[in-house]
């Protein structure tokens, strides 16, 4: 069994929370490329630079972390203009942790001051450290 990996999709904490009710990951828009780097066992976290997909109030902070279940991408229709792809998978924690005191720990942010720079295409992978420091904080907050 490969090793998993680790992954940072960002989308409005509002899709995000859809996402966490039904179970579910959609990145990009909905697209299929971004879910199909990842396999079953693999952990993503959602970051949500807004807390609703479109307006302006921003809002940075991590929102879901969870386990991708399987290796089955499945497409839905939530309109007939929109078909989005989705993966399977199990959340762990939701909640709101804030970046900022993160920001100077995480190594995918290479640019401490540019710092939104680093989730400009929307799905990243990241080293499992990384991954570790934002679980670590989820679970502070609990």
């Amino acid at each position: 069994m490969a090793l998993p990996r680790y992954w940072i999709i960002v989308a409005s904490q509002e899709h995000v929370m859809l996402g966490v009710a039904g179970g579910f990951a959609q990145a990009g828009h909905g697209k299929r490329i971004g879910l199909a780097k990842m396999h079953a066992g693999d952990r993503i976290i959602y970051y949500s630079p807004k807390k609703v997909f479109g307006e302006d109030e921003p809002l940075h902070v991590f929102t879901a972390l969870g386990e991708v279940s399987d290796e089955d991408i499945v497409q839905v229709e939530m309109s007939p203009d929109f078909k989005p792809f989705r993966r399977k998978v199990k959340y762990q924690r939701s909640g709101a942790v804030k970046i900022e005191p993160l920001i100077n720990d995480l190594e995918f942010i290479r640019n401490k001051k540019s710092w939104g720079y680093a989730f400009r295409f929307g799905l990243i992978e990241i080293q499992k450290p990384d991954f570790d420091r934002i679980e670590k904080a989820f679970e502070n907050k609990a």
